[in-house]
């Protein structure tokens, strides 16, 4: 059995993971979701990794940590603080070392993506309606889906994506690939996985949010990665 401690990416929360807990404890395995602090415009790279810790703070084993979109950025600097079993990239941010995310971003996301988002005094960004969410967000979901996801999505602040990343974790790492991803660019996850990862992507046949339009076969393959890791 697997612990699987799951990230989400930007303006999402917990909730985006509904789907996909109980594939993953049909099949055997425990899983936690976590809730960052996306909506806090002074929340860091220390912030982000010790609401995974909290999240994980019951857990013993060393986890397999997925993280979706931004999300990623996140899960890389956990291993520093704890035992980690393996990493996953789902459609993720992968950090260069050195670099902070702001100095990568435009190689990894389509252009124009978040054009409909709207900056508020913080800096932050919010979507100005469920339906521009939808449209963005959740292209590659049924139209009940898209409206249950995009009432739920929150501000996202980007004080992580100023810190510099110091090194890779020494530790096994994947990455998969959505083929039809309309926000994390697919050929930048397969460049990312080869480079940064050394490793091949494993790919679905999906858009950007497998975890709600295909939630079991998303497991599926999240459970075979972390086997053979």
């Amino acid at each position: 059995m697997a612990t699987f401690g799951l990230v989400h990416g930007a303006w999402h929360g917990a909730w985006c993971w509904e789907r996909l807990l109980p594939e993953l404890n049909r099949r055997g395995h425990r899983a936690v979701a976590v809730e960052l602090p996306s909506e806090r415009a002074e929340a860091g790279a220390e912030a982000y990794v010790a609401a995974v810790l909290e999240a994980l703070a019951g857990v013993e084993e060393p986890p397999v940590l997925v993280g979706h979109s931004m999300g990623g950025l996140t899960i890389a600097q956990v291993p520093a603080r704890r035992q980690v079993r393996s990493l996953v990239y789902l459609c993720g941010l992968v950090p260069r070392p050195g670099f902070s995310w702001r100095e990568q971003a435009e190689t990894a996301l389509a252009p124009g993506f978040a054009a409909g988002a709207v900056v508020d005094a913080d800096r932050c960004q919010a979507w100005p309606s469920p339906e521009a969410a939808a449209a963005a967000l959740f292209a590659d979901c049924d139209p009940e889906t898209a409206a249950w996801a995009a009432a739920r999505v929150r501000r996202q602040c980007y004080g992580l994506m100023r810190d510099r990343f110091e090194g890779a974790p020494a530790v096994p790492a994947a990455y998969v690939v959505a083929r039809r991803d309309e926000v994390v660019l697919p050929d930048y996850g397969r460049r990312a996985a080869r480079e940064l990862l050394g490793a091949e992507a494993v790919e679905l046949d999906t858009g950007h949010t497998p975890y709600l339009t295909h939630p079991a076969e998303l497991a599926e393959v999240l459970v075979r990665t972390a086997h053979k890791m």
